[in-house]
């Protein structure tokens, strides 16, 4: 039985979806087990978020905090930032633009920062690939052209991480590609590009996401997600035995 994205179960949560898809998920729920724990984690997340008790006002100086550190960008691409209650909601939004612009305690290397607020922008917004394929002939040769490498893009779907798609990302002043898995309701983001020649660098673990690395041929690989880190280390494990 193949799970839904898991968006739709926050559409579902906040009664975003249409009558189709409202029962097309509803049914999958009722015969997933697994995806019907998220969903009651989400509902249970989303009561207490709406706890009154909860609302309180922003420390003085707060607004003026989040502006200094967001990128420079004109106001109007911020609207939130006019409008915000500075409830739970306006201190929900806070965290989520800190976390988007300078992502707290991840490891010191750059672009390992990046990497993980590529990972996090590519579930927020509506962009997690721009080619949306599980037919690795389609996803390889689309990425020719853009990038001035192939990366190879293995179908991992029999060892249980099923291909999304790709998109192209921008890491460490250069464009790349973001090949795109999923592990149940987990997605998984991996980024590549050509190896450079200092040490391998090493995995890490930081704010619920783990980045593996590993080196195959002369690219770099990069996997990103909050899955288990046994699970992606199973998918690094694939990928490069399904790559060779």
């Amino acid at each position: 039985m193949s799970c839904p994205d898991p968006m739709l179960l926050h559409a579902l949560l906040d009664d975003e979806l249409d009558a189709a898809n409202v029962a097309s998920v509803e049914a999958h729920l009722r015969n997933c087990p697994e995806c019907a724990a998220e969903f009651e984690q989400l509902r249970h997340l989303h009561q207490m978020i709406a706890d009154p008790e909860l609302r309180h006002d922003a420390p003085v100086g707060l607004r003026e905090r989040i502006e200094a550190s967001l990128p420079a960008t004109p106001r109007a691409t911020n609207p939130w930032l006019g409008r915000l209650g500075w409830g739970a909601g306006g201190a929900i939004a806070a965290g989520l633009a800190l976390t988007l612009a300078v992502p707290q305690q991840v490891a010191s290397d750059g672009i390992e920062q990046q990497m993980v607020a590529s990972h996090v922008r590519s579930l927020l917004a509506d962009h997690l690939v721009d080619i949306p394929t599980s037919d690795r002939h389609v996803v390889k040769p689309w990425f020719n052209g853009k990038i001035d490498f192939s990366p190879p893009t293995p179908d991992l779907k029999d060892q249980g991480f099923p291909l999304v798609g790709g998109r192209l990302d921008y890491i460490g002043g250069r464009v790349v590609p973001a090949i795109v898995y999923r592990r149940n309701l987990h997605t998984i983001n991996v980024f590549a590009w050509p190896a450079g020649k200092g040490a391998v660098p090493a995995d890490a673990a930081t704010d619920g996401y783990t980045l593996v690395h590993w080196r195959q041929g002369d690219l770099d690989f990069w996997a990103v997600s909050d899955v288990a880190r046994g699970d992606l280390d199973q998918f690094r494990k694939a990928f490069v035995a399904a790559a060779h």
